[in-house]
């Protein structure tokens, strides 16, 4: 977690105390954050509920748009963290290949990285 020090500290409350939109915002997210991190799917609709008409309200209505898949990233204990590492390390070497070569050069150095 983020450590900041007092100056930061007394600025970051002034400014959510005089700007109850960004406070509201800060307190949207931090309980999403709260929510995932603890995989609490029954606070989701109550949440979703909640920030129709806010500044989260576009992020809200992403999520809504898969609710099943955010559903079961919070209640399922799988996670495809090390297949999203590979996928992210494959996309780079794709991209610095600049379109040269086809499936055969991009499986060799593929296989090169590993």
């Amino acid at each position: 977690m983020l450590t900041i020090d007092a100056t930061e500290q007394a600025f970051v409350t002034a400014l959510l105390s005089r700007s109850p939109k960004l406070a509201q915002t800060v307190a949207l997210a931090r309980a999403f954050r709260t929510m995932v991190r603890q995989q609490r799917v029954g606070e989701l609709d109550e949440w979703l509920l909640v920030t129709d008409g806010t500044a989260m309200a576009g992020f809200a209505g992403g999520l809504k748009r898969d609710l099943a898949a955010v559903r079961a990233a919070l209640s399922l204990p799988w996670s495809t963290g090390p297949v999203e590492g590979q996928i992210s390390k494959l996309k780079t070497i794709k991209r610095t290949m600049n379109r040269r070569g086809g499936f055969d050069l991009l499986r060799h150095r593929a296989l090169e990285a590993a």
